[in-house]
């Protein structure tokens, strides 16, 4: 997602900021910081006598220690319960993304599904696949370690929940930068017309995606891990800068990107804390 050269260049504007700046950005915010990030997002498609859906969200997790321990990854998935949502999805990538010099340890696939084994909502928890546990040969043990803990795995299917006496689709993408996903066949499988809900780990699919999608939520971008006032995010490339982050409306079409949790490339945040997203979905007049 970050490329070395971009980073060192955001490595320089952060140390430009001071020493405060440069704490902050390679250890506050990267290992200690935390924010719950609310999104409210009123849909004419969101039928008027359905109640109010509450969707929390982690991603890009990128388990690894000193940043992000097996400990840390439960303590923020008590802390997601805490906020009670209906719905729980996670967006994928979360493998180790640091070279050898900024880590001290890998932390191995089933200790952090087991900090997450936790989570817990009414309507269930669902998950997709991000480019990096990929890339690191682990997708197939994640996929075992997922259905060990009850954590439902989407890869390009579409499921119908029920809620009350209403229903709502879920559907989730393979990875895009794998080429794994398959937006028209995930499309067919939802049935009727009431409300659908997609998970993808790349936010880049957004251009792709039909209005017949009432929200589309992504992770990858961590919101360029690096935020400088007046300049904006410089890990973002410039022809991806208007889907790095937030909730972001294109022709009636709406999509909520969460910069996540870990740190890729470098371990550096800086005004981009890791967060817990909660994404509040409620009916509008149209």
């Amino acid at each position: 997602m970050i490329s070395r050269r971009q980073f060192l260049t955001l490595s320089a504007v952060a140390a430009g900021s001071g020493v405060l700046g440069a704490a902050d950005a390679f250890a506050i915010e990267p290992g200690y910081s935390l924010v719950v990030k609310r999104w409210s997002i009123a849909h004419p498609d969101w039928p008027g006598s359905a109640r109010p859906l509450k969707i929390g969200i982690l991603t890009d997790i990128h388990a690894v220690e000193p940043w992000m321990p097996a400990s840390r990854i439960a303590t923020i998935a008590q802390r997601l319960n805490a906020l009670k949502p209906d719905l729980i999805v996670l967006l994928g990538d979360y493998v180790c993304a640091l070279g050898r010099r900024y880590r001290s340890a890998i932390v191995p696939v089933p200790s952090w599904v087991g900090a997450l084994k936790g989570l817990h909502a009414p309507l269930g928890v669902y998950a997709v696949l991000g480019n990096h546990d990929h890339w690191t040969d682990e997708a197939q043990l994640i996929r075992h370690e997922f259905k060990e803990a009850g954590i439902h795995l989407l890869e390009n299917a579409a499921i119908p929940l029920k809620r009350g006496g209403s229903r709502i689709w879920l559907a989730g993408l393979g990875d895009q930068l794998e080429e794994l996903d398959d937006l028209p066949g995930t499309l067919r499988q939802i049935g009727g017309d009431e409300p659908a809900i997609l998970l993808a780990h790349e936010p880049h699919i957004f251009k792709n995606v039909p209005k017949r999608i009432t929200l589309t939520l992504a992770g990858h971008t961590h919101g360029g891990q690096v935020y400088v006032p007046f300049v904006g995010r410089p890990a973002i490339p410039p022809e991806h800068a208007r889907h790095a982050y937030g909730h972001i409306q294109e022709n009636g079409r709406h999509m909520v990107v969460s910069s996540g949790l870990g740190v890729t490339a470098f371990p550096v945040r800086f005004l981009v804390p890791p967060e817990i997203a909660l994404v509040t979905l409620r009916h509008r007049e149209a």
